[in-house]
């Protein structure tokens, strides 16, 4: 008995992908060996409901298969629908659902009802997300390690309480270097001056959004404890520097997106107050303050809730009225105060640790100060269909985020290009993402490779042993050289070539263009090094890929915006035609150590003549019915550029 259904191809669901509202979807089924089934259903479910069934109708034959359709009304009402197949057949009830991967595409045969059924994804009709961030290119700067604006490299703030450190110092990784406790306060200078100082050279490299980590007065140097949300660190400059940042860059055609952390507080802010540093009544002092229903108690004023265990990080109760009031909602409100200052959206830390209700009024207050502000979260998981604290998320239905970071594609990058997986697994995870988010959001989705949270991509395409492995003194001085350089080199383009040609926002992490290196926090945070630039890339190739593969992104909105179709996945050569209106592209990339000559069938979009514009210049392909050879050297990627004739 064979069965197949392909969430994936149109002949067996229409429309494909997630949908409005209302759609009506076409569902069919292949059936062969089953003689003629007594009844042939599909069940589904909208997201935390009972079950129903649909008796699917006999349409025809093709060879063998008996093709069975039928049609279901989405709800009006946004959420997700699952959904599998049941027949009963003269040997019993079988069943048909996603696969044991869930990734969708073609599922699995069971005698059980299956445990993975296929997902639907069903958002409002009115979901819009900026235009303008879908053709962008960001770049993500931790501000404390970028840049000191000040020519004499003299530090901002005169706080007493810090370590100050020299530029081209490791940052300190354990608790001795901070006098037995870690405690993060190690800081090399870097500030918003720098930002503006460097934005012609950011201007340059291609980039048109900057991404900063917190920039709020805290006590650490990442800034996620806040102590004053309305307060610029003043070792990294005022309001008035914020300002001109965004004055300056919006000239240069660069928008500024900030980091919302708003999970929490610091335990030395004016909210909690702990260490009596602020001129508040902070909650940890006093049953009457201001701040106190923003924080949760269990016995005031020692045991509070606090992320992750944490007590210098006091959780924020998103429940106080107050607390929503002064964050989202009242007339000067953080999330529309700093909007109104010039920057042009918030990345979400931890939004997964946000209650919906919190994120769905944060949006419709950031749309109010700028409908055109972009909300991005970071989220780990397919965002779509993530479940925390109990709660299914509701993050791209129409109401909450535009985008989140995308690390399902980033684990997707790096074991394609590893080796560890083939072209059509790979495949099979772009995929997904495609079918199971809405496109708005597909378009919008953050695509990092590397951030402040994980390895930088140059270490881990090293195959650098896993930090998990490894101590951090191991981490302190690793550094790749010779052979796993240049293999670290290839393969690091690849995944730059992937980067800037697959739908979504492209981000770099700062440095990550001249190929730093670096484990996780704190070693992906060294300080960009300006003046030694040529010793860690000696011939200029690593900037070189960068400049010119930012460039052929920012070329085309083909690269952004347009429809994106695979045409090739056998080992590890992977290809996809990239198209908008007239203009279309081929890509194709050997993820292999050995060359490859493949054929590439793109009859179907007419491309006859195509120019090579990256990995191999001058080169050009000619064919009458469209059907192209390609010879693909080892770790290679090729552009190609069909021309009108």
């Amino acid at each position: 008995m064979d069965i197949e259904h392909n969430s994936r191809e149109k002949f067996y669901r229409r429309p494909f992908g997630a949908v409005t509202c209302g759609t009506e979807i076409r569902l069919r089924i292949a059936v062969s060996g089953a003689g003629i089934p007594r009844a042939v259903r599909v069940v589904y479910m909208e997201d935390g409901k009972a079950e129903k069934r649909k008796d699917m109708s006999y349409l025809f034959h093709i060879g063998s298969n008996c093709i069975y359709s039928v049609y279901i009304k989405m709800p009006e009402k946004a959420g997700l629908i699952w959904y599998y197949f049941e027949l009963e057949t003269e040997r019993g009830k079988v069943y048909y659902g996603n696969n044991s991967n869930n990734l969708g595409g073609i599922g699995e045969l069971s005698f059980e009802p299956p445990s993975n059924s296929y997902q639907i994804t069903v958002y409002n009709k009115d979901y819009k997300t900026p235009d303008w961030f879908k053709t962008s290119v960001a770049y993500q700067i931790f501000v404390d390690r970028f840049c000191n604006g000040n020519d004499d490299g003299s530090f901002l703030g005169d706080r007493q309480d810090i370590i100050k450190r020299n530029w081209d110092e490791q940052p300190f990784y354990k608790a001795e270097q901070f006098g037995g406790e870690y405690k993060a306060n190690d800081f090399f200078g870097g500030n918003l001056k720098g930002v503006i100082k460097k934005l012609p050279y950011l201007k340059e490299l291609g980039i048109s959004v900057i991404y900063l980590n917190p920039i709020f007065k805290a006590y650490t140097n990442h800034k996620y404890d806040t102590g004053d949300y309305e307060e610029i660190d003043p070792m990294f400059g005022d309001e008035e520097t914020f300002k001109e940042l965004c004055k300056k860059a919006k000239e240069m055609g660069i928008r500024i997106i900030l980091d919302g952390v708003f999970n929490h507080t610091g335990s030395n802010s004016k909210y909690f107050n702990k260490n009596g540093e602020y001129d508040s009544i902070g909650a940890y002092q006093s049953k009457e303050s201001p701040y106190y229903s923003w924080f949760r108690f269990m016995d005031w004023p020692e045991i509070y809730e606090s992320w992750w265990g944490m007590t210098t990080l006091p959780q924020i109760e998103e429940r106080s009225e107050d607390c929503r009031k002064y964050l989202l909602s009242g007339e000067n409100a953080i999330v529309k105060k700093w909007i109104k200052n010039g920057a042009s959206g918030w990345r979400l830390d931890v939004v997964d640790e946000l209650p919906g209700f919190f994120v769905k009024e944060l949006r419709e207050n950031v749309k109010k100060a700028d409908e055109d502000a972009v909300i991005i979260g970071e989220v780990w998981e397919d965002a779509s269909n993530k479940t925390a604290y109990g709660e299914r998320r509701e993050y791209f239905l129409g109401n909450e985020l535009d985008s989140v970071m995308n690390y399902p594609m980033r684990r997707a990058l790096i074991d394609g290009v590893s080796g560890k997986i083939d072209a059509k697994e790979f495949n099979d995870r772009l995929m997904s993402i495609k079918e199971n988010y809405p496109a708005p959001a597909y378009y919008s989705l953050l695509n990092m490779v590397t951030s402040h949270d994980v390895e930088r991509i140059m270490t881990r395409m090293g195959d650098a042993p896993s930090r998990h492995d490894v101590s951090k003194d191991y981490q302190a001085q690793f550094k790749l050289d010779g052979y796993a350089l240049e293999l670290a080199k290839e393969r690091a383009t690849l995944v730059l070539g992937l980067q800037m040609t697959l739908p979504g926002v492209p981000c770099i992490f700062y440095g990550d263009e001249i190929g730093m290196q670096g484990y996780g926090d704190p070693f992906c945070r060294c300080t960009f090094p300006w003046e030694h630039v040529d010793e860690i890339d000696p011939d200029g190739t690593v900037r070189s890929r960068y400049k010119k593969m930012i460039a052929l992104r920012n070329s085309s909105k083909a690269f952004s915006i347009g429809d994106f179709q695979c045409v090739y996945k056998i080992g590890h050569v992977y290809g996809f035609v990239r198209r908008y209106y007239g203009e279309q592209y081929l890509v194709v990339v050997n993820m292999g150590t050995t060359e490859e000559n493949i054929r590439v069938d793109i009859a179907r979009f007419g491309m006859k003549t195509l120019s090579c514009v990256i990995g191999g210049e001058n080169e050009e392909l000619e064919s009458a019915d469209s059907i192209h050879f390609v010879n693909m050297p080892r770790l290679w990627i090729k552009v190609y550029k069909a021309e009108k004739k």
